[in-house]
């Protein structure tokens, strides 16, 4: 080994650079879809960038205007089919400093509202909703990859891959 690489620290893993992020809807060159399935937060959603960038502004225009119109069609999607009383979106990476949206529709009964989903929960978990949102999941996926295919691959046929 040499001097200069004893020296040099090894690259930083990213989870989202090494996995997937969750269950896999759709993807494109520049974009993933993502189902995060999270047990309190099952509808939550990430959009996540192909390659290793840490800000949105680390994107030439075309991408972040791309990026911007799938995020738009990912929550047109997940209100017509879920009816959420809000949804939230987030673009954190303070601990996966990977670009990567997060789009959570949020329920007045939902464990955390009305705080964020990250903050304590305020009460148990409503489980027959709950179980009611997560049946509804498999065929939102569908929809939302057919729709993200149409806007960004219009000859792909649509295919929902799993991890």
């Amino acid at each position: 080994m040499t001097a200069a690489t004893a020296s040099t620290p090894p690259a930083p893993r990213c989870a989202l650079c090494d996995g997937v992020g969750g269950l896999a809807v759709w993807e494109s060159d520049w974009m993933r879809l993502v189902r995060a399935d999270e047990a309190l937060h099952p509808a939550t959603y990430r959009l996540v960038w192909q390659r290793h960038v840490a800000e949105f502004t680390d994107l030439p225009r075309l991408q972040r205007l791309a990026c911007m119109d799938a995020l738009v069609l990912v929550e047109q999607e997940l209100r017509a089919a879920l009816q959420p009383h809000k949804l939230n979106l987030a673009s954190l990476g303070n601990l996966v400093p990977h670009l990567h949206w997060h789009v959570i529709p949020r329920w007045e009964w939902d464990a955390h509202w009305p705080q964020a989903v990250w903050a304590a929960p305020q009460r148990g978990p409503d489980d027959a909703r709950l179980q009611a949102v997560r049946e509804r999941l498999p065929q939102l996926d569908r929809r939302l990859q057919a729709a993200l295919a149409l806007r960004f691959d219009p000859g792909a046929t649509a295919q929902i891959t799993r991890e």
